[in-house]
């Protein structure tokens, strides 16, 4: 039997994604400087806080996140895990509503605010349709996470994301599949006048033939859909459920096991 294992799309064995939250003025060169270097982000939103002081306001939401991921932060920004279960509720809820109406796509993820989580809210979440949620803990590391309620990042884009993303760059071990997660506000650029640390960072990363350029939902939906796939007991043929293509190396081969067919891998 020939070695079976999942790849990213195009037979690609590392993904880069970029987590940015609170949504200020910022986000528009932040956004500019991903777009020219192909390299894709998720936004967190308030959507209570749209337009409030330097924040992003809702007419533009639409327009300038196009290509890249609008996700939850809550409406207000309070610091949940002292918060009461209907407040949160509340809280999670009306800001998937605002920021769906905006996006017209479904918002199944989110950021802690403040950072704060506990493990009854991470039990929570599935339940008011979050998929995955994201902490502040960086791990320097480049796996994926082993409960989707509690991504852990990489690393904050001011803490060696240069050094870190050449490690990752470095990175040939076919037999693994790697992540590299950068998280931050953008407004630090501002505050730290250090915009060249994440200009060089994505002049760097962008553009390489082994990195698939990912938001965070669509790194959860690809990976879903890799343990959707049906095989044979034989593992010649494999039929994929799902809506999306999902990419198999067999014996070295690269396969596109199509949406919603059978693919022979012998």
């Amino acid at each position: 039997m020939k070695q079976i294992v999942k790849c990213f799309p195009g037979g690609k064995h590392k993904v880069l994604t970029m987590s940015y939250d609170d949504g200020r003025e910022a986000d528009r060169r932040l956004v500019g400087i991903f777009n020219q270097y192909g390299i894709k982000g998720t936004f967190h939103l308030n959507s209570g806080l749209l337009g409030a002081g330097d924040r992003i306001g809702a007419d533009e939401i639409a327009s300038l996140y196009a290509g890249h991921e609008v996700s939850a932060h809550t409406v207000t920004h309070p610091t949940i895990a002292r918060s009461p279960k209907e407040a949160l509720v509340h809280e999670i809820m009306e800001d998937r509503k605002a920021l769906e109406r905006l996006t017209g796509y479904t918002v199944r993820g989110m950021s802690y605010p403040n950072g704060s989580y506990s493990p009854a809210i991470m039990d929570l979440l599935p339940h008011l349709g979050i998929e995955y949620a994201r902490t502040v803990h960086s791990t320097k590391t480049f796996g994926f996470p082993n409960r989707w309620h509690e991504w852990n990042p990489t690393c904050h884009h001011n803490h060696d994301v240069l050094e870190i993303g050449k490690a990752f760059a470095e990175l040939h071990k076919r037999q693994y599949l790697y992540m590299m997660y950068v998280w931050g506000h953008s407004y630090e650029f501002n505050d730290r006048n250090n915009w060249d640390v994440i200009e060089r960072f994505c002049e760097f990363i962008g553009g390489r033939d082994d990195i698939w350029y990912a938001t965070n939902i669509e790194i959860y939906d690809y990976l879903q859909a890799c343990d959707r796939l049906q095989f044979s007991a034989a593992c010649d043929f494999v039929y994929n459920p799902s809506a999306m293509s999902v990419w198999l190396s067999v014996g070295g081969d690269i396969v596109e096991a199509k949406g919603g067919a059978r693919t022979t891998l012998e």
